[in-house]
Order: C-alpha cells, then sequence, then structure tokens
C-alpha cells in the first residue's frame, strides 16, 4: 500500500517546538481515483501560475487510512485575490464567495465544486472565531489545527507533508491535539467535542487518552457555553453512533461537560451504557441513544433549547421517553411484535414505523427489529363511505363504528376483510 520515499530530514524550529519534516510517497487507488476532469483542470491552473496547490487535512487521513474521502478540501499558497484572477483568466466560474474573508474561494469546474483555501495562521482568537492573516508557510497553516492527524498535507503527485507526527498518530489509533492540547481548545473551544468525535473513529481502545490532553478538557469546559447549539449537536450527533460512544459519554460526564452541552447535569448514564450496547450494531439515530440519558419530556426540551435539534429528532426523543416503559412485546402472547403493529394501525402519523423500529433497538429486541423492519402496514378494508352506503349517516356514529371495527380487525391480525367487517354493523 505505501511506498516510502524519505524519512525524516527536515529539522525545523516553529514556535510550538523542534519538529520533523515527515514525507512519504502515496500510491493507492483511492489517491488515484481523485483525479478526474475537474481535479485535473483545478491543477492545471494553479501549475501555470506557480503556485502551490495540496489536498489538505481530514481527506489526506482518510486516505492514509485506505478511504476514498468524501469531501475534498485544498490549500495553496496562492491569496484569495490572486485566486479570483487565475480562475477568472482561465473562465473559470466561483460560487459561494461567503468563504473568501476567510480564504476560501470555491471554483466550479465540470460540474464540480473545489474549496481552496489560503494557507493562514490565527493572529486573534475568542475561543470560538479566529482572525487570519495568509500566509505561504505550511507549517504555520499546520500548526493551527486542531488535531495531528488532521494537519497533514498531500501533494498531487502524492508526497505527504506531516509536520506534527500525524501519520505515526494514525498508524498507532492515538488522537492528540497539535502541539498544546490547551493552546488548541482556547483558540476554538469546539474542539473539545472534536477530540471525542475522533477519538471514536480512530482509537481501538476505549480508554486510551493522555491525561494532559483530559485535563486540559476539563480545565477549558466552561468555554464550550459559548458555542453554539447548532455547532455543537453537530458534534455530538455524529460522537453518539461511532465507536465507543458509551465510554466517551461516560466520560464526558466525568469531566463535567454534560451541563455546557445541553445534556442534563445528571443523565442516566448506566441507561445510555445499557442502550448503547443494545443499539450499536444496528445503525441507530443519533437521537436514540441521546434520549436514554434523558428522564423526562422536560429534560427533551431543555435539551432542544441549548442544541437545536430538528423537529424530527425533538419528536424521535419525546416517543422514545414516553414509551420505552410500557411500550413492550407481549410476555404472554405468541405474536410478541403485536402491540407494536396495533400501536401502527392506530396511529395517524406516517413515521411511526421507523420510531418504533428506534424503540426496539433501545430495548435490544434484535428479533422483533428484523420483523418489523420486514413488516408492510395493511390496508384497513372498510371507510366511511361505506357506512353511509348501509345507513349510517351520523358523523359521530361513523367515526365510533370504524373504530369498534378496527379493535375487531386487529383481533383477528388483520385477516378480517370488508364483508365480514360490515357484518359487525347493528343498524
Amino acid at each position: 500500500m505505501w511506498s516510502r520515499i524519505l524519512s525524516p530530514r527536515v529539522i525545523v524550529r516553529t514556535g510550538l517546538c523542534w519538529r520533523s519534516l515527515f514525507t512519504m510517497q502515496l500510491k493507492t487507488s483511492e489517491f488515484q481515483s481523485l483525479f478526474n476532469d475537474g481535479l485535473n483542470g483545478l491543477a492545471e491552473v494553479f501549475e501555470k501560475h506557480q503556485h502551490e496547490l495540496r489536498i489538505a487535512g481530514g481527506a489526506v487521513r482518510d486516505l492514509l487510512s485506505g478511504k476514498r474521502p468524501e469531501d475534498v478540501d485544498f490549500a495553496t499558497t496562492a491569496t484569495p485575490e490572486e485566486m479570483k484572477c487565475m480562475f477568472q483568466s482561465a473562465g473559470i466560474r466561483m460560487i459561494n464567495n461567503k468563504g473568501e474573508k476567510h480564504g476560501t474561494i470555491t471554483a466550479r469546474l465540470h460540474n464540480e465544486n473545489f474549496e481552496v483555501t489560503t494557507l493562514r495562521v490565527d493572529v486573534q482568537t475568542d475561543g470560538r472565531h479566529a482572525e487570519v492573516e495568509f500566509t505561504t508557510d505550511w507549517q504555520k497553516d499546520a500548526e493551527r489545527r486542531d488535531l495531528t492527524i488532521n494537519s497533514m498535507f498531500l501533494g498531487l503527485d502524492g508526497t505527504l507533508y506531516d509536520y506534527f507526527k500525524g501519520y505515526e498518530d494514525l498508524q498507532n489509533r492515538k488522537v492528540r491535539f497539535v502541539g498544546s492540547a490547551e493552546q488548541r481548545i482556547q483558540e476554538d473551544f469546539l474542539r473539545i467535542l472534536r477530540y471525542f468525535r475522533f477519538y471514536g473513529r480512530v482509537a481501538l481502545e476505549p480508554d486510551d487518552h493522555e491525561s494532559e490532553t483530559l485535563a486540559a478538557i476539563r480545565e477549558n469546559r466552561r468555554g464550550l457555553a459559548g458555542i453554539s447549539g447548532e455547532r455543537i449537536w453537530v458534534e455530538v450527533k455524529k460522537m453518539v453512533v461511532g465507536n465507543h460512544a458509551d465510554h466517551l459519554l461516560e466520560l464526558m460526564y466525568s469531566l463535567d461537560l454534560a451541563q455546557y452541552i445541553g445534556l442534563p447535569p445528571d443523565g442516566n448514564v448506566e441507561e445510555m451504557k445499557r442502550v448503547w450496547q443494545n443499539a450499536k450494531d444496528h445503525s441507530p439515530k443519533p437521537m436514540t441513544i441521546l434520549a436514554s440519558l434523558l428522564r423526562c419530556p422536560e429534560e427533551v426540551e431543555k435539551m432542544d433549547l441549548r442544541l437545536k435539534v430538528s423537529k424530527e429528532e425533538k419528536t424521535l426523543a419525546l416517543f422514545l421517553v414516553k414509551h420505552r416503559r410500557e411500550l413492550r412485546k407481549s410476555q404472554d402472547k405468541p405474536d410478541s411484535l403485536k402491540p407494536f403493529t396495533d400501536f401502527i394501525i392506530d396511529s395517524r402519523e406516517l413515521d411511526t414505523q421507523s420510531k418504533l423500529c428506534e424503540l426496539l433497538k433501545y430495548q435490544g429486541e434484535e428479533k422483533l427489529l428484523a420483523e418489523l423492519s420486514r413488516w408492510s402496514i395493511p390496508r384497513f378494508p372498510v371507510s366511511g363511505h361505506d357506512l353511509r352506503k348501509m345507513g349510517v349517516t351520523s358523523g359521530k356514529e361513523i367515526g365510533v363504528t370504524l373504530q369498534k371495527l378496527r379493535d375487531i380487525w386487529k383481533k383477528s391480525h388483520y385477516q378480517m376483510d370488508k364483508d365480514e367487517l360490515l357484518s359487525y354493523v347493528k343498524l
């Protein structure tokens, strides 16, 4: 998979500490597959104007892990103004200029968007946002990134540029901040949650944290209070469905993070650990795991006020908190799925079956989950029109009669046809 061409050789002094630049050559099918007409065209423009262009951040991490990245970000020595001139002269359309003040230009080539960002250094941060200056120094840009595994660059010739042992950490499944954990966290407190999310993606063992990292997180936990709920939720919902989520949530509680990120201070951690074990192999929705920490509907409301979750996510949380104890499989009947199918038949909501599948994941009912996932909702064969034809004219009476017939139909396991059901109508 790897063809290593250089060992660490170039020693440089930075504001952080002495570091070695490690390079190697990447030759994988995942890397080669990125070179479509769009990327080749982009590379030609930068080469023509003699500006360096490299793949940056998460895409490098994914490629080194043998994965084809879903999103590819690029970094360059060219300034935003230089990029705009280059693209205009090449007749390349640019879209979404909102990122320009941060150094990002989005070019559209061959029906694909390419985000290219000028190398930057942070000159001032407030724990949420940063004021930046542009640079041509690749290492200075790497210094400002959060984790070593996210601080690498990859040239379009396949050369890896690694200033902070990101490749070594990736090989050893270690998650570390670039330089000082405290300094990186204070630049953007959301990095606390990014640490946990990437730990779930990279680490093999559930409890392989460096004590200095956890101390820095605990010391700076209050900074999360100033981060918007939307940004927090993006990180949390990815983390809770990743590896080691039960350990990570328990650790976050032990570090006293919960109250600053919209979770109840006394969340039901033991319930969460049980539910995560039940659901982890069945692709649970993030809220299925998170709801296990919530003891009552009021805690769902408080969480929503902080995290600004979607209407669908909030509804699922309320549903699980309400029904996780009372709606369970039949213990004394041969058809243990029937309480759930009856619930669907009685419901007027289109997504009830989906929510019940999440409930079964929560409860650890693997067999019933498989059955309910395959179950097709039968059509109730009687309508109000059928009753009017029989002479039932009162709207209230029609409603009452339909419900009685529906109950009879359910008891028949949805087998009775229209004529059989109508025979029960008393005129």
